[in-house]
Formats: structure tokens, C-alpha cells, sequence
């Protein structure tokens, strides 16, 4: 299993967000990203999540909502991988695919064009 500290773990997710493409993250308004250890079951199956409500479900998003979070997983993730580049490919993989879930594309969806 691949090794890296929360530190390192965060600079690599902060690093791979700057990567994606300009039209996918200019439409996030009032979304944090979060790196946590586990999820709180402790499998390592889960590599992420979307935790909030999508742009196609809400009727008002007013001021003073709590923002939605997008949560990527760093024991599972360094689990899954042997690499760094391994890691950044899955890094990657997994803002996409939580991301879709915000703008309300769901995982049948994301398996059609190849995210899911």
C-alpha cells in the first residue's frame, strides 16, 4: 500500500483540483473539499463522496446555506493504489466522479461515459 501523510495527501488532491479543466469547477458555488481518513463505517471501499443536495434537485439555494462537500478518502485511496501516479489517476477519477454528482449526474450516467 502506497504511503502518504494527510499533508502530502492534501497537497496532492489540492494539486490534482487545479488540473481540471476550467468549465467542470467554475460552476461550484458554495462546495468545500475534504480529505478525511475513512468513512465513517471504516471501509475502504468508499473512495469518496458528494454530501449535499444536486443543482438539479434544489429549489432555492439561499444565502447562509451550509455548503456541500465533496470528501475524498485517504486510507481507501492509498489502498487502491501501488503508485503515485497510480494515486493521482484515482485522485482524479474521484473528484470527476463526486463532482458529476453535484451538477446531478447520476452513477448510471457516470458508468455511460466511462466515470462510474
Amino acid at each position: 500500500m502506497l504511503q502518504l501523510d494527510t499533508t502530502e495527501f492534501e497537497r496532492l488532491v489540492v494539486d490534482e483540483l487545479d488540473l481540471l479543466p476550467d468549465d467542470m469547477v467554475d460552476g461550484l458555488d458554495n462546495i468545500i473539499f475534504v480529505v478525511e481518513d475513512r468513512p465513517e463505517n471504516g471501509t475502504l471501499d468508499t473512495l469518496g463522496l458528494y454530501d449535499g443536495i444536486a443543482l438539479t434537485e434544489r429549489d432555492q439555494y439561499g444565502f447562509g446555506e451550509m455548503p456541500d462537500r465533496i470528501i475524498l478518502y485517504r486510507e481507501p485511496l492509498l489502498a487502491a493504489c501501488e503508485t503515485l501516479d497510480e494515486l493521482r489517476d484515482e485522485v482524479h477519477i474521484t473528484l470527476v466522479h463526486e463532482i458529476a454528482h453535484f451538477y446531478g449526474i447520476d452513477d448510471d450516467r457516470l458508468h455511460e461515459l466511462g466515470w462510474g
